[in-house]
């Protein structure tokens, strides 16, 4: 005997399989992102910009027609010989080749579609598992914030912010009385109608919340030893800063510094699209940032954070000076770091600046190498000291 119960839920019973597959899309595009984030197309753009990401290994929802007329059972195939306890072919065996360039080929491609993403989304996914050293309170802090809290109700109020939950319960309390009373009886049919003194408004407070002041010196070196593939890497790192800073907080500065033998600061256009020619003292750059701070950012009131790219060629002369005056700024810096620009076949002349900069690593200043652009990620990762695999 069977008995059948009526399922009388009205919940939607596609939604486990919906967030199924949106994991299943946020885990592909998580996995190909890091490919294109040193990619011109992104650098310098806006948050709002649409990027696109191909997403490998999953199809677009589809319905299947059929009977499975002529198959033998679950998972047979319409007219194969298919027997019990037939080993399926191992899937590691290829039979074809898939087309590359310039190359045909006589297997079925891998099937892909585009995800259309914006930078906001792009950084989201980026640095959800990355975090800024925390920003430590700083004394005669001159931002503060407004910060909305709920505290209590009140009777009069605007419209808006009229609570019928609680309006609805004087209402009720009201009848009760009412009908102990002798005053109304719920029987006769009679309507019982709000009354001014069953209103109540949510009410808002506003405090100012002081922000811990922080400033962040993006500082490149754009001599004319800088060609334009190390200003690429160059400036894919410091969109990835950018980025980062960006998305994870609202209040905060951001200082631009270019500089050859000479340093100055520029605004985030000029910094990322403009090149330049000449002799390159590292020095300069990281001076000039001194220069800023003590103008307008007093250390005991701003949190400081300093990073510096280059290719790692200095005049020698320079390097004592370059090393004290970033010495300087580790000392007053929450964290700062030295990226070096080598691409790969490329050959410094002299002393590396990562080399002369190396006994002055800590935990609060790191030094990096890229050479190629597959670098970026990892390395940026490193910085921060994500969850990023940084065998690979």
């Amino acid at each position: 005997m069977s008995i059948f119960k009526k399922h009388n839920t009205n919940a939607d019973r596609s939604a486990t399989d919906r967030r199924r597959h949106k994991e299943k899309i946020e885990k592909a595009i998580k996995e190909g992102i890091h490919d294109i984030v040193a990619e011109e197309s992104i650098i310098g753009q806006s948050g709002k910009k649409k990027i696109k990401i191909p997403v490998r290994g999953i199809k677009e929802y589809q319905f299947v027609f059929g009977r499975n007329q002529g198959s033998k059972g679950v998972g047979s195939a319409q007219g194969q010989d298919i027997k019990k306890g037939q080993k399926i072919q191992d899937g590691k065996k290829q039979q074809g080749r898939g087309g590359k360039p310039n190359k045909p080929g006589n297997e079925k491609g891998e099937e892909f579609y585009d995800v259309e993403i914006s930078l906001d989304e792009l950084a989201r996914y980026l640095f959800d598992d990355l975090n800024l050293p925390d920003l430590a309170k700083k004394s005669n802090n001159s931002v503060t914030a407004e910060q909305i809290k709920r505290k209590g109700y009140r009777p009069k109020g605007i419209r808006a912010r009229l609570s019928k939950k609680e309006t609805l319960k004087n209402k009720i309390r009201r009848q009760k009385q009412a009908v102990k009373n002798g005053t109304y009886d719920p029987d006769s049919g009679e309507r019982f109608p709000f009354h001014d003194d069953d209103l109540k408004y949510k009410h808002i407070e506003v405090k100012h919340k002081p922000i811990t002041n922080a400033v962040i010196f993006f500082i490149m070196d754009v001599s004319g030893s800088m060609g334009k593939s190390k200003k690429f890497l160059a400036r894919s790192f410091f969109f990835l800063l950018y980025q980062f800073i960006r998305y994870r907080y609202e209040k905060i500065d951001i200082v631009f510094i270019s500089h050859t033998t000479e340093a100055n600061e520029v605004n985030e256009d000029d910094f990322f699209q403009r090149g330049s020619s000449g002799g390159t003292y590292i020095s300069s750059g990281l001076n000039k940032s001194l220069d800023i701070i003590n103008e307008r950012y007093n250390p005991s009131s701003w949190n400081l954070y300093a990073f510096h790219c280059s290719d790692g060629e200095n005049w020698v002369e320079d390097n004592p000076k370059a090393k004290l005056a970033m010495q300087s700024l580790i000392d007053i810096c929450q964290l700062s770091g030295y990226i070096q620009i080598i691409p790969e076949g490329d050959n410094i002349y002299g002393t590396e600046m990562a080399d002369v900069f190396a006994p002055l690593i800590t935990d609060s200043f790191k030094v990096l190498k890229l050479t190629k652009k597959e670098d970026v990620w990892p390395q940026f990762a490193k910085l921060f000291g994500g969850k990023y695999d940084l065998k690979q």
